[in-house]
């Protein structure tokens, strides 16, 4: 039975709806759930160094915000279905890797996540997260649409 489940979230809708779904089987075997928010470090350019400082600020300060305001929304979903939740957000350059690991490290037994929204040559090109999670991470991604 999955005891201690991931639920990686990026504000989508999809994420959401993975969210209640990881959060349902939680309750089902009376579990609980652990969810990160992977965080995109400020990509700069060398030009107006004080400028680009204060955006980065800024960026940093909106992400976490954002941040925080999808963790709210899983951690509601949690209390009312009376699941224990932890819930954390992280600077990562590669969200599957942040993900993989976080598994690893918090021993989650499953990771429930939404399926993403590239299309096309740009998921050709670029990948799916979900996709290089379900790659290399040690233990079973229920994938959510």
């Amino acid at each position: 039975m999955f005891k201690h489940i991931l639920i990686p979230i990026d504000g989508s809708d999809v994420s959401l709806r993975a969210a209640k779904t990881g959060i349902e089987q939680a309750a089902l075997t009376k579990g609980k759930v652990t969810a990160i928010h992977v965080i995109s470090p400020f990509q700069t350019i060398a030009y107006m160094g004080a400028i680009l400082a204060a955006t980065e600020f800024a960026y940093d300060e909106e992400a976490k915000a954002n941040a925080q305001r999808y963790l709210d929304q899983v951690k509601a979903l949690a209390d009312a279905a009376g699941v224990p939740f932890e819930g954390y957000a992280e600077f990562g350059d590669q969200p599957y890797e942040t993900i993989v690991q976080a598994c690893k490290d918090r021993h989650a037994d499953l990771i429930v996540m939404g399926s993403n929204g590239w299309r096309g040559m740009t998921r050709l090109l670029l990948g799916s997260e979900t996709h290089k999670v379900l790659l290399r991470a040690d233990v079973p991604v229920l994938v959510c649409h």
